[in-house]
């Protein structure tokens, strides 16, 4: 079975997984890749979950092709603190030959400080640890840390992030391992009666010491297709020399509760 078929094996599966969860407003939320760079300050309520399939594509001038399917699974554990693990299944085209496998294993854990009150905006810190599993994997331990930071104006949103890569930058993964150093912004708009959000960034980043700066910009959309699954997809372009000539991503995201417990959406996804 290759990427493509996975990525829709695992989306039949989050249609019929799951136990539903009331009416949300999960389409507001804005994750990792899904579909742009730059996160939102909110995180799940606790007890939610949440199953997401995403594929992604990027086509590379100097370097292989790659399509990765990420399975994550997120659980709001306590009072806005989320966690998720995360197993990219990834192929590299290369020379007309496809090298495929599991693409390493990420953790994360996910705090957010403070929800919009006072005029102050909405305050997150999110670590990961990316392990060296699999034939795509790398051979070292990568870390990272990233700052949030979300502030609403009626419909629309801005939406800032830092980032710092921890560990060794040899020996990483060939599919995105965390960079050196990322920063991302962000404005998105809600359109209420389509349960539709539009989102526009630009992405400054470093892969590594020494490596040429990135610049790239994406947009994207949200969609919510029903009351416990959303529809996302997101392309992106390269601004500078450097870095992936196009990328797209589309994805679906299940959100559900267990034995009739808080609904699985995040504590700020709701209109304002």
């Amino acid at each position: 079975m290759n990427v493509a078929s996975t990525a829709v094996v695992l989306g039949a599966a989050l249609v019929v997984g799951g136990s539903p969860a009331s009416a949300q407003l999960g389409y507001r939320n804005l994750d990792d890749e899904r579909p742009v760079f730059t996160e939102d300050a909110y995180v799940l309520e606790r007890f939610g979950f949440e199953l997401a399939a995403p594929y992604r594509f990027e086509a590379r001038a100097m370097a292989s092709d790659a399509h990765v399917v990420a399975p994550e699974l997120s659980y709001g554990a306590i009072p806005n603190l989320q966690v998720a693990v995360e197993a990219p299944l990834a192929a590299l085209n290369a020379d007309a030959e496809d090298e495929w496998g599991l693409a390493g294993l990420e953790l994360s854990g996910v705090y957010n400080f403070n929800t919009e009150s006072g005029g102050l905006p909405a305050l997150t810190i999110r670590a990961e640890v990316q392990a060296p599993v699999g034939s795509l994997g790398g051979d070292v331990w990568r870390g990272a840390i990233r700052g949030i930071v979300s502030h609403s104006f009626g419909r629309a949103r801005v939406h800032l992030n830092a980032a710092r890569g921890i560990g060794s930058e040899s020996g990483l993964s060939p599919l995105d391992p965390a960079p050196r150093w990322a920063y991302g912004l962000a404005g998105d708009y809600t359109l209420l009666r389509s349960s539709l959000l539009l989102v526009g960034e630009t992405v400054v980043r470093r892969s590594v010491s020494g490596a040429p700066v990135e610049v790239n910009a994406g947009a994207g959309f949200r969609w919510q297709w029903t009351p416990t699954l959303v529809l996302d997809a997101g392309l992106s372009r390269r601004l500078a020399d450097t870095g992936p000539d196009f990328g797209m991503t589309v994805g679906l995201t299940h959100t559900f509760g267990i034995r009739g417990l808080l609904p699985g959406r995040r504590a700020g996804g709701g209109a304002p």
